[in-house]
This record gives C-alpha cells, structure tokens and sequence, in this order.
C-alpha cells in the first residue's frame, strides 16, 4: 500500500516562487489557489511534482563569454 503524504500550500508556492507563477504553470487562477486550504488537492499535487521534476532537469542556460 503507497502512503503519500499531502503537499501544503504554503509549500508548493514557495517552490515557485508566487502564487501567480504557480498559477500559471498550471493554468488556473490564484482564486484557485486560494480556495485549497491548507493542503493541495491530491491531483493538483502530481501536477505539481511533475513540474518541479521538470524544472530541475531542464539544463541551466550556458553563458556566452563577453
């Protein structure tokens, strides 16, 4: 049996940085967000982790020598 723990708010905003970016990175609005409480909803949560899993394998951009 999986056991997953439930993702807070206050969390997941954390990790991107506001509730507008995290808003938009998953296509609906802050009244949205807002509406959660103090937990994400489980569904959202996967949204979230896949995203943040995608951010960090994404590769940094490489910086032109001046």
């Amino acid at each position: 049996m999986l056991i997953l723990l439930a993702m807070k708010t206050k969390d997941a905003i954390e990790q991107f940085g506001s509730v507008l970016v995290m808003a938009t990175a998953l296509g609906i609005t802050r009244e949205a967000i807002y509406q959660w409480g103090e937990n994400v909803p489980p569904l959202r949560a996967y949204q979230i982790r896949d995203l943040l899993a995608a951010r960090q394998t994404e590769k940094p951009p490489i910086k032109q020598a001046a």
